[in-house]
């Protein structure tokens, strides 16, 4: 088994944030409820990127929540994050685990069942998919269908849902066999971000 697998519940993802004092604010006031953390920064530089996911790594780690890294394993390797998780530009998984060893990978396989076949057998620890509603994080994104999730159980990993997914419409997701249910803006934006991730947590109670 590999470090920190994944458990059942949210995977909270980080929005963008320069402010590192505030990420963290934010960050630890949500990760009661968190089965997961996705440190993810796509408009920080990488030395803002290095400090922001080591303090994260900290907090993550007293907390008892693993810390996955998004896009970049050199970056998880560096301030020895429970994992990493890659898109379809990120590098491929046998370069990921030469870098993060036996901590988690994960990868984006979209609407495509396929990709999700050939990242079980290059041994990824979980398979996401998504967008399966609207997102405004990245509204261009492709759609994905429910049954994705449940032809996807034959690899035997766990399945994370993502986009535009809210507590009133992850029930299906779930039913079909998310196994965790990702976020951003779901939670982050809210106007009780607690109040929201309390919400998200309690579909897998």
């Amino acid at each position: 088994m590999r470090r920190g697998l994944l458990s059942k519940g949210l995977y909270l993802i980080t929005p963008d944030e320069a402010d590192s004092a505030r990420l963290l604010a934010r960050v630890e006031l949500l990760l009661p409820f968190a089965a997961c953390l996705q440190y993810r920064n796509k408009v920080a530089d990488a030395a803002l990127r290095a400090r922001q996911a080591g303090v994260l790594r900290a907090l993550c780690a007293e907390a008892g929540v693993p810390l996955v890294v998004n896009d970049d394993a050199a970056l998880a390797a560096a301030v020895g994050a429970d994992g990493v998780h890659l898109g379809e530009h990120d590098g491929d998984i046998a370069a990921a685990r030469a870098s993060v060893g036996d901590a988690i990978i994960g990868v984006s396989c979209y609407d495509d069942l396929a990709r999700a076949e050939h990242a079980a057998a290059m041994g990824a620890d979980y398979i996401a998919f998504g967008a399966f509603f609207p997102s405004s994080t990245k509204p261009n994104a492709r759609r994905a269908a429910l049954d994705l999730l449940r032809d996807s159980a034959r690899f035997n990993l766990p399945r994370v849902a993502i986009g535009g997914i809210t507590p009133d419409n992850a029930r299906p997701l779930i039913a079909a066999g998310a196994d965790l249910i990702a976020v951003i803006s779901g939670v982050f934006d809210a106007p009780d971000p607690i109040h929201a991730a309390r919400a998200y947590r309690a579909l897998f109670d």
